[in-house]
């Protein structure tokens, strides 16, 4: 069993910067591959980004290529996102998610373990 927990989301201005955690805690959690999925109202859940287990892999949608920095410390267990020149279209909630497949996926159902969520709003 895997359990993550998000923080770091909030209110911010067009162009500004926030950045998200994701805590992981479990057995062998250092060993999954790590996406972070976001969701705005009335549409469905979309690929992020994703890093695998090693941190050397990451993927990212192409909206936000140049602007958000996907990273992960094994040593604390933790996951990041860093996002920047953030826009209002950027808004959602945000969610972590793990899974074992041997390749990063951009797929939601690949994914077996999820946290809460964190809202990020961008006001223009």
């Amino acid at each position: 069993q895997v359990r993550l927990v998000e923080s770091g989301g909030g209110l911010v201005q067009a162009g500004g910067s926030l950045r998200l955690s994701c805590a992981a805690s479990g057995r062998f959690v250092s060993n999954y591959n790590m996406g972070w999925f976001r969701q705005a109202p009335g549409k469905e859940r979309e690929f992020v980004a994703g890093v695998d287990w090693s941190g050397n892999i990451i993927d990212y949608t192409d909206s936000v290529k140049g602007r958000f920095t996907a990273s992960r410390d094994n040593a604390n267990n933790t996951m990041y996102l860093q996002m920047n020149s953030l826009k209002p279209e950027d808004t959602a909630v945000y969610y972590c998610a793990a899974d074992r497949n041997r390749l990063v996926s951009r797929q939601v159902p690949e994914y077996l373990y999820w946290g809460q969520g964190t809202q990020v709003t961008v006001s223009s």
